[in-house]
């Protein structure tokens, strides 16, 4: 069985597929990234939006709070793949497409061929560091 035929039978294809089909070349990070968000990290009004002058779709909901005396915050996830070449025009045209809901930062999903994803947080200009 392929891994597209997999995909194809996750109970999470049918939410993902108008994107999967626009975009393509991007289809194995956006499924791996939302599954990723959704079944393991357990994050809540998960919805897409599309980007389309970068060419993908992001991921938005609600991330549980590391520390339950919090709420739930709202972030946008862009899930890319490990061979993708970004520059930090990719990223300005990120949050200049989020428009009036853009956050303060983005989170990258660069997702390897085995599976293994990991998550950078990108600010839009120079922030300082918390210590």
């Amino acid at each position: 069985m392929s891994a597209f035929t997999t995909m194809q039978t996750h109970p999470s294809y049918p939410g993902l597929t108008r994107y999967l089909s626009k975009y393509p070349s991007l289809a194995g990070a956006l499924f791996q990234t939302f599954n990723d968000i959704t079944l393991v990290q357990k994050w809540t009004n998960v919805e897409l939006v599309d980007l389309p002058n970068c060419q993908r779709a992001a991921i938005k909901g609600l991330r549980p709070s590391s520390d339950g005396d919090e709420p739930p915050s709202m972030c946008v996830v862009l899930p890319c793949s490990l061979a993708e070449s970004l520059s930090t025009s990719y990223f300005g045209a990120a949050f200049a497409s989020l428009g009036e809901r853009t956050p303060k930062q983005i989170y990258l999903a660069i997702c390897a061929d085995d599976s293994s994803t990991v998550y950078y947080k990108i600010s839009k200009g120079i922030v300082k560091p918390s210590i």
